[in-house]
């Protein structure tokens, strides 16, 4: 569900691979979909169009084997609604969401055995015309079941989304991992979307690193109470980022933030605040930001 920076290019993927794939998009997609294809345009320059079979909610018809969820989280609760008739004994929902709130709405709607987790490492950002582009190389799934016995294998979903094209990774402990990248892109993105400015030059400035630093200890805070404590690799990895000095990374919250669209305030800032004061975490730099980004959001109304 969803034709946008994740779901259209790892679903081109899928299609390039030979899946059978149906996009889940809004009319007017469907209808630009459908006329001139899912066209990806590559970090190195070169353009990709692939014919892809589009489809809207009132045309959902059958139990389909796997559901892809790609859509930003303030459309999430409008997508839970729309992609039910999809959804049957023997589906299962991957929900490529940052944050973890959408977790909980999806098991309580479609019970744990019929969810998996999942984290998607991909850098790219829709362009004004519909097209997927590429900002970095990186294109990465992990995922894996929530619940027990779940309505499809883990061996059977990895044989689904092993294209070959990115990096397909299966776990037993996604919970895990969803909070690894969690705690990297809230961390991250509270830091640049706060400052108004990518990370190396966050760090750059007087304070700099002890703000980025102060931001990285109260995520990790929250994750260690909340059970799902980041590995010391996965630490390492986050602040390589979180405590440069010369990177030009910033999230795609900052890029929606300084092009005046609308931000992921409430799913990946704000439910970390929430989980922080639930546990007595005091997480005040998240806070800042969590007030900063709703600012900015009701100036929108």
């Amino acid at each position: 569900m969803g034709a946008g920076a994740v779901g259209g290019y790892f679903g081109a993927h899928l299609v390039q691979a030979g899946r059978d794939v149906d996009f889940l998009v809004r009319p007017a997609r469907a209808e630009l979909l459908r006329e001139h294809g899912l066209s990806i345009h590559g970090v190195d320059g070169g353009v990709e169009t692939v014919p892809v079979r589009a489809v809207t909610a009132d045309q959902l018809e059958a139990d389909y084997d796997l559901v892809i969820v790609a859509v930003k989280s303030y459309g999430f609760d409008a997508a839970l609604k729309d992609l039910a008739p999809a959804v049957g004994p023997r589906t299962v929902v991957l929900p490529l969401l940052n944050g973890m709130r959408h977790i909980d709405a999806l098991v309580e709607r479609f019970g744990a055995d019929r969810v998996y987790g999942g984290v998607a490492m991909v850098m790219t950002r829709l362009g004004e015309r519909g097209e997927i582009v590429e900002v970095g190389r990186m294109g990465q799934l992990i995922y894996g079941p929530l619940g027990e016995r779940p309505a499809i294998g883990l061996d059977d979903v990895h044989a689904v989304l092993d294209t070959g094209t990115h990096t397909a990774t299966p776990t037993v402990d996604i919970r895990q991992e969803m909070w690894h990248k969690w705690v990297f892109l809230a961390s991250l993105g509270a830091c640049t979307c706060l400052m108004r400015a990518p990370i190396g030059r966050v760090n750059s400035a007087p304070g700099g690193q002890e703000f980025t630093s102060g931001v990285f200890e109260e995520a990790i805070a929250v994750a260690t109470a909340s059970g799902h404590p980041p590995a010391q690799e996965a630490r390492d990895r986050a602040n390589a980022t979180i405590a440069n000095t010369t990177a030009t990374t910033t999230t795609s919250m900052y890029w929606d933030l300084t092009h005046g669209n609308p931000v992921e305030a409430d799913h990946i800032i704000g439910d970390l605040v929430t989980r922080g004061r639930e546990l007595g975490v005091p997480t005040p730099l998240f806070s800042l930001a969590y007030t900063h980004l709703s600012v900015y959001e009701a100036g929108r109304e």
